[in-house]
């Protein structure tokens, strides 16, 4: 039974009720000695405990998305099949042009949003590079399946989720599609393709989205062999013109560094809440190394590139959670690397996907610009506004908060 299942949810709710009228229905009329009895009692009282708790932390992992599989909550799920030294680069010396096509067989994919504008598909990958196998969730466009886009190629965002975190996160917890599908037929948002690939490849570690020899191969995973599946399956442009990533939390980490280190195969980074140092995040791999932790700090690689990086960055954070990371970004970046700080004041909520659910529009139609897809209606992506009184929650999350306004909040 999945762990983020509706049957599984509804066992619960079962088990809940019958945990309450148990005690009700039976506690003054249990028999035999006294000892006995109590201990009926006390189990019962167990019994009611154990399904609350596991009815509460149910309905808050769907909510937020936490752990996908049961495996990802016990700590067993491993999607390294091997990591070997790659080199730099991360492709070992392959010759990625030359790989033979990938051919994938997709499923409509399972839990809350997955059917939701058009439906999400699903499919498990081997990646032919990076060494994990896992699986890799996509969404098409409304355009895609229409006969005057046949022949049309679209733009690509891949999609990361924090840690712990299901790439199910996007379309459930966010509702990415929902939210964009209408922008995009109304055309104040490209078409986009929305990936989402599982970034938990090893129990109990987040693996910073690096390579890490003889332990895994994210990076490799995330931008090679994902991106090269997307294009041999689906009608996708070319990186790196076509290519963003996008993320929140460790994910938003994850996507500055993928956009810093390979501008051969993203134009754009979309960061929520996102940080430079991997020790924001404490359970990172790459964090306990210090040659790793400086190798994964997308500040120190913009500051040590030997030219500036051909990217653009959409940073959002709240003070002491992104927004102090977002500006050091800003600082170091140099023509043409461009940065664009979005302060979201503490007022807006904490760190959570209440915060990034409204950010999900405004960062889609930067992208939208940024990758030269199609221009917004006047007024930009992020309109900025006078003060923060009389704004809503929703704006304030949004980033349509002034920068002023977001430094005087506590």
């Amino acid at each position: 039974m999945s762990l983020t299942g509706t049957p599984f949810l509804l066992t619960l709710i079962a088990l809940s009720a019958v945990a309450v009228a148990l005690p009700l229905a039976l506690w003054s009329r249990l028999r035999g000695p006294r000892i006995l009895r109590a201990a009926a009692r006390v189990l019962m009282l167990l019994f009611a405990q154990g399904t609350a708790v596991a009815l509460v932390f149910t309905l808050v992992n769907n909510a937020n998305s936490l752990y996908d599989t049961w495996g990802d909550l016990l700590g067993t799920g491993d999607h390294v099949e091997q990591a070997a030294d790659l080199g730099a680069d991360g492709t070992g010396g392959i010759a990625l042009d030359r790989l033979p096509r990938v051919r994938q067989t997709f499923t409509q994919a399972d839990g809350p949003g997955m059917r939701q504008a058009g439906g999400v598909r699903v499919t498990q990958l081997k990646g032919r590079v990076s060494g994990v196998n896992a699986e890799v969730y996509v969404w098409l466009p409304p355009q895609y399946d229409e006969p005057a886009y046949r022949h049309h190629r679209f733009p690509v965002v891949e999609l990361l989720p924090g840690y712990p975190g299901s790439p199910k996160s996007w379309f459930g917890s966010l509702r990415a599609p929902a939210q964009l599908a209408p922008l995009m037929r109304d055309g104040r948002v490209a078409p986009f393709i929305l990936v989402a690939p599982r970034t938990t490849l090893l129990p109990g570690v987040d693996t910073g989205c690096a390579n890490v020899p003889g332990t895994v191969n994210a990076d490799s995973w995330l931008s090679i062999d994902v991106p090269k599946m997307v294009m041999d399956n689906f009608r996708a442009q070319p990186a790196p013109r076509g290519w963003a990533v996008a993320g929140y939390s460790a994910g938003a980490h994850c996507a500055v560094k993928l956009a810093v280190a390979h501008p051969d195969r993203y134009r754009a980074a979309v960061s929520l809440s996102g940080y430079n140092d991997p020790a924001g995040e404490r359970d990172s791999l790459t964090a306990q190394d210090p040659a790793l932790r400086r190798a994964n700090n997308p500040c120190l690689l913009l500051g040590r590139a030997a030219a500036p990086p051909a990217v653009a960055l959409y940073l959002s954070g709240q003070p002491h959670d992104g927004y102090e990371a977002a500006l050091d970004l800003q600082r170091e970046a140099e023509a043409p690397t461009a940065v664009h700080v979005v302060p979201v004041p503490k007022s807006a909520g904490g760190h959570t996907m209440a915060l990034w659910r409204p950010q999900v529009v405004p960062a889609f139609r930067w992208l939208t610009v940024q990758l030269d897809q199609r221009r917004v209606p006047a007024g930009g992506p992020t309109p900025p506004a006078r003060s923060n009184a009389g704004s809503t929650r929703a704006a304030l999350a949004s980033g349509t908060a002034s920068r002023a306004a977001s430094a005087r909040t506590p």
